[in-house]
């Protein structure tokens, strides 16, 4: 089973408000970018990805927890971030019951953390082309 094939089960067994939540967060992270990969980790959990990690979901007992694995160091002009905002690295999104997803902050959020893997890439990518650099004259 493919990880986007597990995620559509794990959405289809929750079958109260917290599994339109869920449904809705997952469609608006796949709307902003074509290239974002669906994966299955830690025992259950779907996370986004797009050049390193953006996002997990967790359907809690009264929750849908979306945590950003860099949430700490993306800028939040429409206030997404409601909860662990005193961390040094993750910030989050809980959704409560009744909250509506807003689709275009989230994907504005989802962007930003792309763009913050992208440049962490690129900052390696020097380092990596002097290593071959190094290792092409010695050979």
């Amino acid at each position: 089973m493919t990880p986007s094939e597990r995620i559509d089960q794990l959405i289809a067994g929750i079958t109260d408000w917290r599994g339109k939540t869920f449904a809705a967060v997952r469609k608006a992270i796949l709307a902003a970018d074509r290239e974002i990969v669906e994966e299955w980790k830690w025992m259950g959990s779907p996370v986004w990805s797009r050049d390193g990690m953006i996002a997990v979901a967790n359907a809690h007992k009264g929750k849908v927890k979306l945590t950003f694995a860099h949430g700490a160091s993306l800028t939040d002009p429409d206030k997404q971030f409601n909860t662990g905002l005193d961390g040094n690295m993750r910030r989050a999104i809980d959704y409560l019951e009744g909250d509506k997803v807003d689709e275009r902050a989230l994907k504005a959020l989802v962007r930003t953390a792309i763009e913050f893997n992208q440049g962490k890439a690129k900052k390696k990518a020097p380092a990596n082309a002097r290593l071959k650099t190094a290792k092409s004259k010695k050979a």
